[in-house]
């Protein structure tokens, strides 16, 4: 577990160092929707920009390891127990998230309230 989430880490370091550099405009930006509105239950839903996440992250299996690349996986997942219900936003995204910021790096949201809309 402390290897995955070093690895996961390290992986967004990285990241955050290609998204400055000229590699990042090459990546394919046309896969799945522009955006996303994913359910967030009370607290609203989120507004998720995916072609600016393909940009950033480039390798669609950082984040599609634990759900399939099709509309409406996340949420059927969750439904099959497959993932818990904030799996994904609080091992994945703001993991990612919150190592950019500590490392000093342009980073997303890294609070609920940020993501979430009433």
């Amino acid at each position: 577990m402390i290897k995955k989430n070093w690895t996961i880490s390290f992986i967004c370091l990285i990241l955050a160092g290609l998204f400055f550099s000229p590699v990042s405009i090459l990546a394919d930006q046309t896969q799945g929707k522009k955006e996303i509105s994913l359910y967030g239950g009370k607290s609203g839903n989120i507004l998720f920009p995916h072609h600016l996440h393909q940009s950033i992250v480039e390798d669609c299996q950082t984040c599609h390891d634990d759900f399939a690349q099709e509309e409406g996986a996340l949420e059927a997942a969750k439904k099959a127990d497959v993932l818990k219900k904030k799996q994904v936003m609080n091992e994945t995204c703001l993991k990612c998230h919150r190592a950019l910021k500590k490392a000093g790096e342009k980073s997303g949201p890294t609070s609920c309230k940020e993501c979430h809309t009433k």
